[in-house]
């Protein structure tokens, strides 16, 4: 493996370690700007939300939701089993599983499958996957999708 790929790989990390925190933190402005200016979030079976302002609108409702939640007062998402496959200088795909906890216990789970691409210099979101594999009854995120079908 060459330097380039070892640094690509490590700033890969890097952004999706500050996608958790900064999720965690509702710090969503900054989330949506590891995003390219086109880059898409898909969670489950929605429409894939696209562009950085559909991102931030969308995490704006999550975090309105999270906040009148009367049980679930802090969530942290902790992200694990990293896969990094570089294909270019400039582009690369990944998976990892994720795990979502707030102060009640386990509130969901799930997978990420992303690819990233290169944009003003620094690694980005092109597209987020996201999958969310199962919420144990009474959690924020089961009641949460119940109310939106």
């Amino acid at each position: 493996m060459e330097a380039w790929e070892l640094a690509a790989r490590e700033e890969i990390r890097e952004l999706v370690a500050r996608y958790a925190h900064y999720a965690d933190g509702g710090r969503f402005d900054e989330l949506a700007a590891l995003f390219t200016d086109d880059g898409e979030l898909r969670i489950d079976d929605r429409p894939a939300l696209r562009g950085r302002g559909a991102i931030r609108a969308f995490l704006g409702g999550t975090r309105d939701d999270l906040a009148a939640s009367p049980v679930v007062r802090a969530i942290r998402h902790h992200v694990t089993s990293h896969r990094i496959d570089v294909t270019a200088h400039d582009a690369a795909s990944g998976a990892c599983y994720f795990l979502v906890v707030s102060d009640q216990g386990p509130d969901h789970w799930g997978r990420y499958r992303d690819r990233y691409a290169v944009c003003d210099g620094a690694w980005r979101f092109a597209e987020r996957r996201v999958r969310v594999d199962g919420a144990p009854p009474g959690s924020w995120a089961a009641a949460r999708r119940s109310s939106q079908r």
